[in-house]
């Protein structure tokens, strides 16, 4: 019974192997590769438009940062330590955001 069965699967493979047109085979492939090229160039794409806006976004960060420290300055010229302080707390936290903006730009740019 296991031979017919092997008999069974070898002539079927053979009729197969036959039926197949190779020039099929190639075109076939050949598309598959066409569409993994443009899923990649797309990839690509979305990776830099990502890593653009990062760019934009830190470049925002760091001016609102510069901002806060000068008022930071300004606030204790003028004797207010208390807005000194505000404007420094608020420059920290910005700080905080420009690091992990940095380390995911970083992480982007070797996507790419």
């Amino acid at each position: 019974m296991k031979r017919m069965g092997m008999l069974f699967r070898a002539k079927a493979n053979k009729a197969l192997d036959r039926a197949e047109d190779p020039r099929e085979t190639l075109d076939y492939s050949y598309q598959k590769q066409l569409e993994l090229l443009q899923k990649v160039r797309r990839g690509v794409a979305d990776v830099a438009t990502s890593r653009k806006r990062l760019e934009l976004q830190l470049n925002q960060l760091q001016g609102q940062s510069s901002k806060l420290e000068d008022q930071g300055r300004k606030a204790l010229a003028l004797g207010r330590e208390d807005l000194a302080r505000e404007a420094l707390s608020r420059r920290a936290a910005l700080q905080q955001q420009v690091t992990d903006l940095e380390t995911q730009h970083t992480t982007l740019q070797g996507e790419e």
